[in-house]
């Protein structure tokens, strides 16, 4: 047994004192880190305004809607083009010029239409056959500018004026924007089945050409949008094939994510009466999922035995857009089963080794289930968080989307002669035909080149983003960190109480609710920034990473993978601290820095304690979040692959199975990590309280202890020692 004079001066601070008025959490408090509570206020003000300003600059019609050379939306209601929904480019190859990634601008008039070209022309052959051939011209008209109709008007005027476009290919629409329509035939790239086409000025091109001018205008458009994109044309139609799977299945998805909210609501009601049973279960259970996937695998790698094509390589194949082949080799079966096999070895050893560690974690556990049985409001408190979080997320997206769209629409002359002076210069619709521009440039024009703008408001977009970043990482910590100290409030009012449940206060969970929000805003807003800080340099550091992808400078390379990883160390130990913190706040009522640094000297004098038990408990929860995933997830296999007999009708045909299956997994256990972190915030509040128990009292009459003879038993030995723990 603990004795108080068992417990020595340390560098660490000196123990906790008996104090026989404590009972827990102290109702009697007082505001803490007033100023960081008043800047917080502040800043979620300036959020707010942002947001506006952001709303009334900014148009996401911009992003939803083409826009042509005129400046007008394509597709927009109530306006001429609300049946023209796609945007058309006169000479797409005039994009294959590298300034054009320079001007942002891609020299050809852009116009709306209803539909893409679906055949090859040229508007020399459409004036030769117009005379016998009217449906010619009446089909090539819809891509002329509207108002056209001189057929007979000279070529070259008509190339000089960019009436119409002196040839059309046949595209597809992708983004809302007409691209050739490319395929691969025999390793040959074609349009429509051909490699050549003639591009109404006398001349005979290969489709490569257009290819290259369909990339630099596809990185046109999302630059301006504000992201890159790469080689886009093989993924379009896998993106396509997603969006149907997804639009074929999203109901089937939404009842296996609400499986996996029953099925952990159910675990969690259970482990209140067999939590020991039940975690031993989680363990097994794992083992015997992933097992199940060996066995898998090692079944397709015999079943593709002898089957032609299946002993080649991934190397061999090389990128494929359908998925569903690398299923068909040996390769990727072995490959599996491989990755599960060490996945399994390596949890087996765990226990082996971390038997001991595991039973007391257990223990730990087990008196978590009984105060959440207690306080069962606890297991939905995540749905307030979730809440507050998509809440953050949404405004954030909202205001990035209007930041993005902020800029004023900029013309520019876009001019047939190179050697135009006025090439590329801003120009304004409204007065462009007064001047003598189109006089010293016949056949130039004022046409719409991208989104900007020169006012101080543009120019501090950046630093707009930034900021909305910024503050939604700060709102997102604040919500957690709320979610914490609430929980953290509750339990220890639990664990204080010396008569269970008798002793509990009524409503604990709102009345710990009430004391963060009333005397404590602005400690964990103070230790939300903090994290919210690094966050964002760990943020900054990525965006780095991929912009110097290309550089050869090893170095540079060097200097930012340790900086990497520094900051993601400092991130967990800052969360760690934090988690710790909002405990000690919710029970002293004490400002972050002094709560921080009483709860990291209270686990420094624990530290055999914190070494028997850190990571053991989370690796347990982690063994149950797994098993509910996995669990679902093995439902979902059978389901999407029509081997369940009484579902069979039911299931949707898919191109991709793997697309609902992965999004039913990977929600399930987040589903399950919401309600599951109730566990582990309950575990490190009662440990905390565990180990200010033993330094306060002494389990004698007058210092009784709060714990559990059964926590005191195996956690309260002063013997503990890491080397027999591991045994």
């Amino acid at each position: 047994m603990a004795r108080k004079g068992d417990f020595t001066a340390s560098p660490y601070g000196e123990p906790r004192k008996f104090d026989p008025k404590f009972r827990g959490p102290i109702h009697n408090r007082h505001c803490t880190d007033v100023l960081c509570c008043v800047i917080f206020v502040l800043v979620i003000l300036g959020y707010i305004a942002l947001g506006i300003v952001a709303w009334v600059h900014g148009d996401p019609r911009k992003v939803a809607y083409p826009t042509d050379s005129y400046g007008q939306f394509c597709g927009q209601k109530d306006t001429p083009n609300e049946n023209k929904t796609i945007l058309f480019y006169f000479n797409i190859l005039k994009c294959a010029s590298p300034i054009v990634l320079i001007n942002l601008q891609c020299p050809t008039t852009q116009l709306c239409v209803s539909k893409c070209p679906d055949r090859f022309a040229t508007y020399i052959d459409m004036q030769s056959s117009y005379r016998y051939n009217k449906s010619y011209w009446e089909y090539y008209r819809q891509f002329c500018k509207p108002g056209f109709n001189k057929p007979w008007k000279s070529v070259a005027q008509v190339m000089r004026d960019e009436d119409c476009p002196s040839m059309i290919i046949p595209s597809r629409p992708f983004l809302k924007r007409c691209f050739p329509d490319f395929s691969t035939k025999n390793g040959v790239l074609t349009v429509a089945n051909q490699t050549t086409f003639k591009d109404g000025r006398g001349k005979t091109r290969n489709v490569t050409d257009l290819r290259e001018a369909a990339n630099i205008r596809r990185v046109i458009w999302h630059r301006r949008v504000g992201s890159g994109i790469n080689n886009v044309l093989d993924a379009r139609s896998v993106g396509i094939k997603i969006f149907e799977d997804y639009a074929s299945s999203w109901y089937w998805i939404l009842i296996g994510l609400f499986i996996a909210m029953i099925v952990s609501l159910v675990f969690l009601v259970l482990l209140r009466f067999t939590a020991g049973v039940l975690f031993w279960i989680f363990i097994f259970g794992v083992i015997g999922i992933i097992g199940y996937g060996i066995w898998h695998c090692f079944w397709e790698f015999r079943r593709l035995h002898g089957i032609p094509g299946s002993d080649l390589t991934i190397y061999d194949i090389g990128f494929q857009t359908d998925f569903r082949v690398y299923l068909q080799l040996r390769q990727t079966w072995l490959a599996f089963m491989i990755l599960l096999c060490i996945v399994e070895v390596v949890i087996i050893l765990m226990l082996i080794f971390l038997r001991n560690r595991i039973r007391i974690a257990i223990a730990l556990l087990k008196e978590g289930s009984r105060a959440i049985g207690y306080i069962m409001s606890t297991l939905f408190y995540p749905i307030i968080t979730f809440i507050l979080i998509a809440i953050c997320i949404s405004y954030w997206a909202v205001t990035a989307v209007f930041l993005a769209t902020s800029g004023e629409p900029v013309y520019k002359v876009m001019a047939n002669q190179s050697l135009c002076k006025y090439a590329n210069l801003t120009c304004y619709p409204e007065t462009f035909n007064t001047t003598n521009v189109t006089k010293l440039c016949p056949g130039s024009q004022c046409t719409f080149a991208f989104y900007g703008g020169e006012s101080l408001y543009h120019r501090y977009i950046f630093i707009f983003q930034i900021s909305n970043v910024f503050v939604f990482l700060w709102l997102v910590n604040f919500a957690i960190a709320l979610g914490q100290c609430t929980l953290a409030g509750a339990f220890a009012s639990y664990y204080w109480a010396f008569r269970k449940p008798a002793d509990i206060p009524p409503c604990p969970l709102f009345s710990s609710f009430g004391r963060a929000i009333r005397y404590h805003t602005g400690s964990l807003a103070f230790g939300s920034l903090i994290l919210a800080v690094v966050q964002l340099i760990r943020v900054i550091l990525e965006y780095l990473d991929h912009k110097l992808k290309g550089s050869q400078n090893a170095f540079a390379k060097f200097l930012l993978c340790c900086l990497k990883c520094c900051f993601w160390c400092l991130e967990k130990f800052l969360k760690f601290i934090n988690r710790n913190a909002y405990i000690m706040i919710a029970i002293y009522g004490k400002n972050f820095c002094t709560s921080a640094k009483e709860a990291f000297f209270l686990l420094m004098r624990n530290v055999v304690r914190v070494a028997v038990l850190d990571k053991v408990t989370d690796f347990l929860l982690f063994l149950g979040k797994i098993l509910v995933a996995g669990g679902v997830g093995v439902l979902a296999f059978f389901f999407f692959t029509h081997r369940i007999p009484v579902f069979t009708q039911e299931a949707p045909s898919l191109n991709y199975y793997w697309v609902p299956l992965l999004t039913v997994i990977i929600g399930s256990y987040l589903v399950a990590h919401g309600f599951f972190s109730v566990y582990a915030m309950c575990v490190d509040t009662l440990f905390l309280c565990f180990c200010e128990d033993l330094e306060r009292n002494d389990g004698s009459t007058a210092k009784p202890y709060y714990m559990s003879a059964s926590l005191h038993r195996i956690l309260g030995k002063k013997e503990l020692s890491p080397k027999k723990l591991m045994g």
